[in-house]
Parts: C-alpha cells; sequence; structure tokens
C-alpha cells in the first residue's frame, strides 16, 4: 500500500564513530555543530522505531478521540484505515484529519477485507491492531497479524447492547447508565475478553449527540489507561460470560424514528432524544404529511392522546399516557420554534386540537 511502511530498526549508532561510519564519504569538515544536530535527529529515529506499533481502523467522533488517546500512550501509528466524510457527518472532526495533522498514513478502502488490505497490514507487522467505530466487520485472519492483539472499542457496557449504534439504542430504552468497553476481538461480533470499561451515567435529557461526546471523551481516557498494561502484560482480562447474559441490537434506519400517539408520553420523548440532531428525526406521519420533531420535552400539563392542544406555556402534544412540550418542529425546509407555528404545523397534517 503507497505511502505506509514499517520504519523498523535503522541500527543507528549512538557513537561518533557509527555516525562517521553511517555517512561514509560525505565531507564532514567543519560540520561540528551540524554533527551534533544529525546526531540528536539519529537518536530521535532510533526512539520512534523502538515504539509499539499499531494499525488503526476507526471511524465517528469516538474514533476520533480514541485515536488520540493511543498518541498519548505512546504508540506509534502505522496507518489509519477510515472513511470519507460525508456533508451530513461535518459536526464532527474525523480521525483521518487528526492522523494527517500527526504525518499518519491514511487509506480508504471500499473493502476492507480484501486480501490487498490483508497483504499490507501483515507486511507492516503491528504490535497491535485496533477498531473504533470501524463499520465493518474485521475478518478473522486479519486479527492473527498483530503480536499483542487486535481490540475493539465498543460504546456500551458489554456484554449489554452487543450490536449496531448502541448508543441510538440505550436512549431509545430509556436507560440509566451506559459505559464504553475496549475488548479482544474474535470472529464474532463484540464478543472476546474486556480488558478495559468505564460507566457512564446517563442524564435524563441527554441526546445522542451529548452522550456520544461523553463516549468520546471516556474513550480516550479509557485507551490512553489500558494500553500501557496491554504492553507490560498488567491488564485484567475478564470473560463476558462471567458478567452474564448478553443482549444485541441491529442497526436503525430513519424511518424507526416514527412517533405513535400509543407509546407512553415517556418513551415518545426517549425517542426524540436518541435521533436528535444532528441525527435525522423522530417524525409523527399522516395521510396529509409528514411532521419532524427535532426536540420536546416531557410536561405534567395534561393534553388528549392524539391531539395537540395551545397554551401560555407553549403547543402540547398528547400521547398515550402523559403529553410533550413541543420546541422544535421540522417541515419541508421551515424549523418552526413558535408555538403558534407549531399549532399550524400540526393542523396541516391533520392532528385535532383540543381545549380545556
Amino acid at each position: 500500500m503507497p505511502g505506509i511502511s514499517n520504519i523498523g530498526s535503522y541500527g543507528f549508532s549512538s557513537t561518533r564513530k557509527g555516525v562517521k561510519a553511517l555517512f561514509s564519504g560525505v565531507n564532514l569538515h567543519g560540520c561540528g555543530d551540524s554533527l551534533g544536530m544529525g546526531q540528536t535527529h539519529l537518536n530521535h529515529a532510533k526512539l520512534e522505531s523502538m515504539k509499539p506499533t499499531a494499525v488503526v481502523c476507526a471511524y465517528s467522533p469516538v474514533g476520533r478521540e480514541a485515536l488520540a488517546g493511543l498518541l498519548d500512550a505512546g504508540i506509534k501509528i502505522l496507518g489509519l484505515y477510515s472513511y470519507e466524510q460525508e456533508e451530513s457527518e461535518a459536526w464532527f472532526e474525523p480521525p483521518a484529519r487528526l492522523a494527517e495533522a500527526q504525518g499518519i498514513p491514511v487509506r480508504f478502502e471500499t473493502q476492507f477485507n480484501e486480501d490487498s488490505v490483508f497483504e499490507t497490514i501483515r507486511l507492516l507487522q503491528p504490535d497491535f491492531l485496533f477498531s473504533f467505530y470501524f463499520r465493518e466487520m474485521i475478518q478473522a485472519r486479519f486479527l492473527e497479524i498483530p503480536r499483542l492483539g487486535a481490540y475493539n472499542l465498543h460504546g456500551s457496557l458489554l456484554p449489554k447492547y452487543r450490536g449496531r449504534v448502541p448508543i441510538n439504542w440505550v436512549l431509545v430504552k430509556g436507560e440509566p447508565e451506559t459505559g464504553i468497553t475496549l475488548h479482544a476481538m474474535t470472529p464474532k461480533p463484540d464478543d472476546g475478553d474486556i480488558v478495559g470499561q468505564t460507566s457512564l451515567p446517563i442524564d435524563w435529557d441527554d441526546t445522542a449527540l451529548s452522550l456520544t461526546r461523553k463516549s468520546a471523551e471516556a474513550g480516550r481516557i479509557l485507551v490512553r489507561e489500558v494500553v500501557p498494561k496491554l504492553l507490560d502484560g498488567t491488564a485484567l482480562r475478564i470473560s463476558q460470560k462471567s458478567l452474564g447474559p448478553s443482549t444485541y441490537f441491529g442497526g436503525r434506519k430513519a424511518e424507526d424514528g416514527q412517533l405513535d400517539f400509543s407509546m407512553p408520553a415517556t418513551e415518545a420523548f426517549n425517542l426524540i432524544r436518541a435521533v436528535a440532531d444532528p441525527w435525522p428525526n423522530a417524525f409523527i406521519r399522516t395521510t396529509s404529511g409528514t411532521l419532524h420533531v427535532p426536540w420536546a420535552l416531557p410536561t405534567a400539563m395534561p393534553c388528549t392522546q392524539g391531539c395537540f392542544r395551545q397554551t401560555r406555556e407553549g403547543t402540547l402534544l398528547g400521547f398515550k399516557a402523559g403529553a410533550l412540550l413541543l420546541h422544535v418542529l421540522h417541515k419541508d425546509g421551515l424549523r418552526s420554534e413558535r408555538p403558534t407555528e407549531h399549532a399550524s404545523l400540526l393542523r396541516g397534517i391533520g392532528i385535532p386540537e383540543v381545549s380545556l
């Protein structure tokens, strides 16, 4: 793979004689200070060649911070495999930008598990292989390459919430706590011994964005603290089977964000915050149209199920048990933050209005 190579060991001598031998044939007359600077450069190169190495597969804000955690821990990154950032994802700095700023080679491979990628990583002979929110399931043969193992960072308290988008799922399910886990990779998804785990309390009004940022910060700290223990052999390894039964959740689509008036208000609120901006928002759909609900909050004020009600505090929307106070609605490019506009938009899709 062009641009990625293993520095290896140059065998630089720390003696002046060794430097002269390396520069055999070069006129060094009058180069006293320059020779000293050259020696410093050579020593630095030797130290760099002695650092533990890794190939990293990463994306998302969590992947960016986990990559930073490896750099904090003194790991030499031989290469980063990642994805091109889409326009809708401009709200975070991708791992590739950090890698490029650090002079780390970056590759965007449409099919990571191809033979050509495998051969490139095999030739690099990394000490570690890390997966930080990488979208592809890495084949078993890749896991056998690194001398010190292959590890994945997952956004939940494994063995709970294995699978896709755990941050969104824990909000949908109304969990009071989640976490982030570093574990050994196996051919099975999110399987393998846990080598580090951090729990994170979920605030009642956390959104997918705020929880992603918490997870990213915690992931950086976890990687920075655990990787040195993997190097010296002091990291504890805990079997996931010893922690009880696992749960698994698949990916989510935009269509999964549909609100139903038969939901309890708390369940509707959990869905709204699980896909709040910058995710595709929760929405109400009727035969007359679709209305997105970027943000709303639970309220003790009453409202009939399936209807809306205007108050001095704002526009209420009624569910099976309770109501939500609407803060932001969105339809056809119009973003509304005014209660009177909310009422007009709700009428437009056929939601009936009630009053006390």
